[in-house]
């Protein structure tokens, strides 16, 4: 099975969520291996944490490889000030 990539731009928050999480669980049933590129991503709020970190989750059950590519600065500081740099798989290629 192929890699997909799902970019994200904008606003991931609650308003967007929903969205975000069928494309990410479609993206998983699809493919062995998902890139989330969050590098045009302008915001990111707890319900999107939770949304990237239940994709996760998915696709770990699916066995299925699940990978960031990093944010602009604004959007990482999230996940440090969140704790999840280290929890989350970052990766440095885009």
């Amino acid at each position: 099975m192929p890699t997909l990539t799902v970019a994200l731009d904008g606003e991931l928050d609650f308003a967007t969520a929903f969205g975000v999480e069928l494309r990410l669980e479609e993206a998983i049933r699809q493919a062995d291996r998902v890139v989330v590129d969050l590098s045009n991503l302008d915001f990111i709020d707890s319900t999107g944490l939770r949304t990237l970190l239940e994709s996760q989750a998915a696709a770990r059950r699916e066995g299925v490889q699940f990978e960031l590519v990093p944010g602009p600065e604004a959007v990482q500081r999230v996940f440090e000030v969140a704790g999840l740099l280290d929890e989350l798989p970052f990766t440095s290629g885009r």
